[in-house]
């Protein structure tokens, strides 16, 4: 199941987070080696992880297994890319009601290839359903240049706000996505979905 999470429905999504903070610290600090905050030794967490954050995560809906997962912050608040990477974006960080912050995106460490491509797909499927009657145009995000392979697989066009600068060690890139009908119609189609995906209410999404 795909979920939106945000401050109005956490409570009833804890154990879904507890496995996706489990497996951001797995991904970005075990593996990655991200120099980033963890909490009590398990999760990774960090300042902007916040009320106004929303989660688009898909799940196993009977155990609450993380699958794949995304970070969605309003760029008229605190984000990311404003406040810490502002010289990835050659022309300056675009910040606006209608544009959105997408980072932490995040896959099960135990998924085979392929499934982790299609619950990413889900995720970012979800994230697209989220935007749309909400008026976001524009997703823009950071990443490390190793998962931008990963995201062209998954069929998601990406736009660069600038060329990949290093940072200990590693590369990182500033993307941005335009959001649209044609663009979700475009998606539902390659993963065979012909109905809305995201859930945010977990007794609806078993019914």
């Amino acid at each position: 199941m795909i979920y939106a999470i945000s401050k109005d429905n956490r409570a009833e999504f804890a154990r879904e987070l507890d496995c996706m903070y489990r497996d951001r610290k797995r991904v970005f600090v075990d593996w990655l080696k991200w120099g980033v905050p963890v909490v009590d030794g398990i999760y990774e967490m960090d300042q902007y992880d916040t009320d106004e954050t929303v989660y688009i995560v898909s799940a196993d809906p009977e155990t609450g297994r993380h699958l794949a997962s995304v970070r969605l912050m309003p760029t008229t608040r605190p984000h990311m890319l404003e406040e810490i990477f502002p010289m990835l974006c050659e022309d300056g960080v675009p910040i606006g009601d209608d544009i959105w912050e997408m980072t932490r995106i995040c896959l099960s460490p135990s998924l085979a290839r392929e499934e982790a491509r299609r619950n990413l797909g889900l995720a970012w499927l979800g994230a697209i359903e989220f935007c749309l009657p909400r008026g976001i145009t524009r997703i823009t995000g950071l990443t490390h240049v190793m998962f931008i392979s990963n995201f062209l697989a998954a069929g998601i066009d990406i736009e660069p706000l600038g060329p990949p600068k290093d940072f200990d060690g590693m590369q990182y890139g500033a993307i941005q996505v335009q959001i649209d009908d044609t663009l979700y119609r475009r998606e539902q189609g390659r993963l065979g979905q012909r109905t809305p995906i995201l859930h945010d209410d977990r007794s609806a999404a078993a019914a």
